[in-house]
């Protein structure tokens, strides 16, 4: 049993986290930088101890600052949360030799998840649908030309050790290769350290699709039903909601046991999602597995009724799945905005600054994962997200109307935010009939400047 966690991040999943603990009588310990010194987390937290200075390579990112405030607290825990080091391998790693229980899957498959290239072979060989593309990494741009040839344009060029959007490009023709080659290249190689780069066939005007999966260390694998995540801005998600329009039951219970299926060959453990690229004639494809809780899960905690985070610890203490596939029963409709500090009407400019008001809304049906609070000050150094509104309703038209009416009650003063920017989509035709894919951002926000 896990007797002390420490809390290897920062923001609303940190206090998340925190609060779940609460619940299991477990301990806490929260770790912060200089700037986050008065955090929220900080004050939840049993314990805080300072990692370092401003920037996350000081401090968020210090793998060696965090091991050893987990040793100096007696932590005999970590859950990394999403972004920072949650699916670094070495950190894993790290944890597994200092005998600290990490709540996540093992670093080799981390490891061999977070390269695309590894993942896709593992894919192939386990017989799950993977977009066209090559099966080995790319480091030169002659040998990428070669394969987007054979490939056939449009082509997606994606860095082999990449997230978050980062190090990937279109290019349309073999005009444009070059170019977009290496502008992917140079953006994989600063923000991975690796120029290894890997090339697929570009599925046009696409639903992004993924199934959330538990597993323990016994073999049992379910999944929790699917989230859309469609709604993107540079591949960074804006809104998401569950289950998908574009899903009948019979592709959602196919689509759900391929997910499985992957979970199985990747010998995973923990909570991890599946994500595919579901083509306008109902074709699927897997694109990637991420090896973390993600932003959006409370959509899916919604319409299933389980605390994901809670599964997570306890997978990780060794208890087994106390469900089958059979037991899981998606209810109702939910649906995220992530509300952030920007401002859409000046490209999206982040809009740190001190919060002098803030109300969020309440009442049934309607759930707010924040760290904020008013004096709060929004840095400039951090992810720009303040808070994540969610809303469960009976059915999808339900959801939409309280997302209106909670966006509409939300107050933020003293900061830009993207909340009329949110309502502006929630009310958007073509958002409400649920006719929508992967390119509806750059259309709508082309649309809103014209």
């Amino acid at each position: 049993m896990i007797q002390k966690m420490l809390i290897a991040n920062r923001g609303e999943i940190a206090v998340r986290i925190i609060r779940v603990c609460r619940e299991m009588g477990i301990e806490t310990v929260a770790v912060y930088s200089v700037a986050d010194k008065e955090a929220l987390h900080t004050q939840l937290a049993d314990e805080a101890i300072c990692i370092g200075e401003t920037k996350s390579s000081e401090s968020y990112l210090n793998m060696e600052s965090i091991i050893s405030a987990a040793i100096t607290s007696g932590a005999d825990a970590i859950h990394p949360g999403f972004g920072f080091l949650s699916e670094n391998p070495t950190f894993a790693r790290l944890c597994e030799k200092c005998n600290i229980t990490y709540v996540g899957p093992h670093s080799d498959v981390i490891e061999k998840m977070g390269n695309k290239v590894q993942a896709r072979n593992t894919m192939i060989q386990a017989g799950i649908p993977v977009i066209p593309g090559n099966n080995d990494g790319i480091t030169d741009c002659e040998t990428g030309k070669s394969v987007a040839e054979e490939v056939g344009y449009p082509i997606m060029i994606k860095a082999a050790s990449g997230g978050g959007g980062k190090g990937m490009r279109v290019a349309y023709s073999s005009e444009e290769f070059e170019h977009c080659f290496l502008a992917a290249q140079t953006e994989s190689e600063k923000a991975f350290g690796d120029n290894t780069m890997y090339i697929e066939h570009f599925v046009e005007h696409p639903r992004h699709i993924e199934f959330q999966i538990l597993a323990d260390k016994y073999g049992n694998v379910v999944h929790l039903g699917e989230r859309d995540c469609s709604l993107q801005r540079n591949h960074q998600k804006i809104i998401e909601e569950a289950p998908s329009e574009a899903l009948s039951k019979e592709l959602r219970d196919e689509m759900g046991q391929v997910a499985v299926k992957a979970a199985v060959a990747a010998g995973y453990e923990n909570a991890g999602t599946i994500e595919f690229l579901l083509d306008k004639n109902g074709k699927y494809y897997f694109m990637e597995m991420n090896t973390r809780i993600q932003v959006e899960h409370p959509v899916t905690e919604s319409i299933t009724g389980i605390d994901i985070v809670k599964e997570q610890i306890k997978i990780a203490e060794g208890k087994k799945l106390n469900f089958e596939q059979k037991d899981i029963e998606i209810k109702g409709h939910s649906i995220e905005c992530r509300i952030n500090a920007e401002n859409p009407d000046k490209g999206f400019r982040p809009c740190p600054g001190k919060i002098t008001d803030l109300h969020f809304p309440g009442g049934k049906g309607v759930r707010v994962d924040s760290a904020v609070f008013s004096g709060y000050e929004v840095t400039p150094y951090y992810d720009s997200m303040l808070a994540k509104l969610i809303v469960y309703a009976d059915s999808r038209e339900e959801a939409i109307d309280k997302m209106r009416s909670a966006l509409g009650e939300v107050v933020i003063e003293g900061i830009d935010t993207n909340i009329d920017y949110q309502y502006e989509i929630i009310n958007n035709s073509d958002f409400i009939s649920g006719n929508f894919d992967v390119d509806f951002i750059d259309q709508f926000n082309q649309d809103r400047r014209a």
